[in-house]
């Protein structure tokens, strides 16, 4: 029987889908991915839940991919895969293949890198926990940046959008509220009471009304994804010689060698 990665409950219409792997900063496996698309199943088909809320136990939202489990695969595997996803553990449009227009709220805190920013970007709306600091650690790693560049901009991230997808360096929640990336910047301490005020604030409106919304902005949402990631998969970067060594120099805790562009 595999770990329990994921809770789910719902209370007053408001669905909380919990990642607990706090041991690992909530660092996303194939196992997790299974465990977060099957929750997020779930919500869409539970009758009471209007709103759902995904958060993270522990230090951190979430530290983004488990690097070793996902991107020191070997060779044959990633040209079997395609990447560095299982195809049945893609985490690339987790919500918009599995939620059915019902709202989804990102509640961040501590950490919010990789593969999580994607997944917290995708979501409708976003509260972080004031001195959260995202990265788009695919720059570093020597894997293409343009899929959060893109959801950056999709949420009005504009010039911060361009600078981080570029640079791999740390933003804020400040900087992120500041660029209108997020809705709302909470207090340490209250998050989840900030959370669940926003939330509440919108299953307390008649669902149908507020899914056909959710209906319009996840259609455009989807397109721009699929767009991206046609023109990110042909490069085939999980496939270079500077991605193999990124990766091995951030598990071997050393600072990686002179990249070769190739």
């Amino acid at each position: 029987m595999s770990e329990q990665m994921v809770e789910y409950e719902c209370s007053e219409h408001i669905a909380a889908i919990t990642l607990n792997r706090p041991d690992k900063l909530n660092a996303v496996n194939d196992d997790m991915v299974r465990q977060i698309a099957a929750a997020l199943r779930r919500f869409d088909t539970d009758d009471e839940a209007r709103i759902a809320i995904l958060c993270g136990r522990g230090r951190a939202f979430s530290s983004g991919a488990d690097v070793r489990q996902r991107q020191l695969r070997s060779r044959e595997e990633f040209e079997r895969y395609g990447g560095a996803q299982a195809p049945d553990a893609s985490s690339h449009d987790l919500l918009l293949r599995t939620v059915n227009w019902k709202p989804v709220m990102a509640a961040v805190h501590g950490y919010v890198l990789g593969l999580a920013l994607g997944l917290m970007l995708e979501c409708d709306l976003i509260v972080a926990e004031a001195g959260t600091k995202f990265q788009v650690t695919e720059t570093p790693r020597g894997l293409s940046g343009a899929k959060y560049w893109a959801l950056l901009n999709f949420r009005g991230g504009g010039a911060l959008a361009t600078e981080v997808a570029l640079t791999g360096r740390f933003f804020t929640a400040e900087e992120a509220r500041v660029a209108n990336v997020i809705e709302r910047v909470a207090p340490q301490g209250e998050l989840m009471a900030t959370a669940r005020a926003l939330a509440a604030d919108v299953a307390k409106n008649p669902p149908l009304g507020v899914r056909s919304t959710i209906r319009a902005r996840r259609w455009y949402l989807e397109q721009l994804s699929r767009e991206v990631l046609l023109q990110v998969n042909l490069a085939k970067l999980h496939l270079t010689e500077d991605f193999r060594e990124s990766a091995r120099a951030f598990t071997e805790k050393r600072s990686p060698a002179p990249f070769k562009g190739r």
